[in-house]
């Protein structure tokens, strides 16, 4: 069995590739999602875990402290922070600064990530801050522990002006909410996510497999599809 610790921005692409990955070998995967900050906890703790698919940065970090097998980083690629809304509820006008900010004081509720432990959180603080309306929406900030959760939260909620922000791919990936699009301008802050060889595989060649299936060509219009941007 192969086991996969994963940053919730990979969550709907990581499962496509496994669903296949499973049916042409025979081998299950176990995959758990979350924040990127609490899965690097989670290996740094000593885990079992055969690939971690995080942000570039923190597979870097793994890599430096042991934990990932140097050499192993396969990048996805990258993706940027966006909104949503429940569907069938209004578009907000997210296009320009001016315009996100409107949208973001006009809303009833704003659900994302902790930053504490989420790279879209960290993003849509600092954003807000950019904006200077931190105070004003602070009191209507709900944290989540990954994006999935807050756009779950999101397609159930009742409210016609609760604003979700997230990355882009656990956007697209949930079926109940509509995305209005990026955060604009030098409000966005894209991340780049990779995977790597957790250094005490049970599995190294199954994980090696699996990682080269998650990052190789034939893995592009999946990516693509779930909202990568992919180099050339």
């Amino acid at each position: 069995m192969l086991k996969i610790f994963s940053a919730g921005a990979a969550q709907a692409v990581v499962e496509t590739i496994a669903d296949a990955y499973t049916r042409e070998t025979g081998d299950k995967v176990t995959a758990e999602f979350s924040a990127v900050g609490a899965m690097k906890a989670r290996v740094v703790a000593g885990e079992a875990v055969d690939v971690v698919i995080l942000t570039g940065a923190l597979i870097d970090e793994l890599i430096s402290s042991g934990h990932v097998a140097p050499g192993s980083r396969a990048d996805l690629g990258k993706v940027g922070t966006g909104v949503a809304v429940r569907a069938g509820t209004p578009l907000p006008d997210v296009s320009s600064a001016q315009a996100l900010r409107a949208s973001l004081l006009a809303a009833t509720a704003m659900v994302f990530p902790d930053p504490a432990v989420a790279t879209a959180g960290k993003v849509v603080m600092q954003a807000c801050e950019k904006l200077g309306i931190t105070d004003q929406v602070k009191p209507r900030m709900l944290h989540f522990p990954n994006g999935y959760a807050a756009m779950r939260w999101l397609a159930a909620s009742g409210g016609q002006n609760d604003v979700g922000l997230t990355q882009v791919t656990e956007i697209l990936a949930n079926k109940g909410v509509t995305y209005a699009g990026p955060l604009p301008g030098d409000l966005q802050a894209k991340a780049i996510y990779s995977a790597g060889l957790a250094t005490r595989a049970a599995g190294a060649a199954a994980a090696r497999d699996f990682i080269a299936r998650l990052t190789g060509a034939a893995a592009r219009p999946v990516l693509a599809k779930a909202g990568y941007e992919l180099d050339n």
